[in-house]
């Protein structure tokens, strides 16, 4: 309970219903370790918070860029909602200190890794959303996506990488880069995909995401990062 207390206070929510922070933060591995426990795991809570965190990035996006139209606004919420920038979130609020665990999935360093965080910094939203309504939810939520928000529009990283390492494969190979999913994990409803883009039978780049698209983009972008650093021919 003090750890509840703490990370709540960390937040800046004061939980009426703190069982909703503690199902927040509880992995199935957990349970699956502790089968008498009252609690119950955070999956119910993630598939909420999904549709939370998708709402509130993409009203943000909406009022603050009034003129942008819908591609680019689509690819700007797919860059802030992606696994790596929702696990980016949860490490900003030291969340993966007060997970609770099974011992397997913690020495296999469950506490590090980007789909549980993210699929956890989705249960605590849910969480709040459920205990204070949606703007409590935004007020977490929208602090942690202005900074990143900046980063990815700076650095570009909501582009379409996909057409535009196509155009340099095109132009340096004569072929068009493929892309084959190798690999995902999670459950149905929160599954992290990894995806390799190839040109010809080299893997010029592996990305991963909440959704096949997102984890080819990622994938077009390391592949660009090599591209720009291999020598001219």
């Amino acid at each position: 309970m003090d750890d509840l207390l703490t990370f709540s206070e960390n937040l800046g929510v004061t939980f009426r219903d703190v069982s909703l922070l503690s199902r927040a933060l509880t992995h199935r591995s957990y349970l699956n370790e502790n089968p008498g426990s009252v609690l119950e795991d955070n999956e119910r809570l993630e598939f909420l918070g999904d549709a939370v965190i998708d709402f509130v990035v993409a009203g943000f996006l909406y009022h603050r860029f009034p003129e942008m139209d819908e591609g680019d606004l689509t690819a700007l919420r797919a860059a802030l909602v992606r696994a790596e920038s929702l696990a980016g979130f949860a490490r900003q609020i030291d969340l993966g200190r007060y997970l609770r665990l099974g011992l397997g999935e913690e020495e296999n360093g469950g506490r590090e890794r980007t789909p549980l965080l993210c699929a956890t910094f989705e249960a605590v939203a849910g969480a709040i959303y459920l205990d204070h309504g949606l703007e409590q939810a935004r007020a977490f939520i929208e602090p942690l996506i202005r900074p990143a928000l900046e980063q990815i529009r700076a650095e570009e990283l909501y582009k379409d990488a996909k057409s535009e390492f196509q155009v340099w494969a095109q132009a340096r190979y004569n072929v068009t880069p493929h892309y084959r999913v190798s690999g995902s994990e999670g459950p149905d409803h929160a599954r992290t995909f990894t995806v390799q883009v190839l040109v010809g039978p080299e893997v010029w780049g592996e990305g991963r995401g909440r959704s096949k698209q997102v984890a080819a983009q990622a994938a077009a972008a390391e592949a660009i990062r090599r591209a720009e650093a291999a020598p001219e021919e």
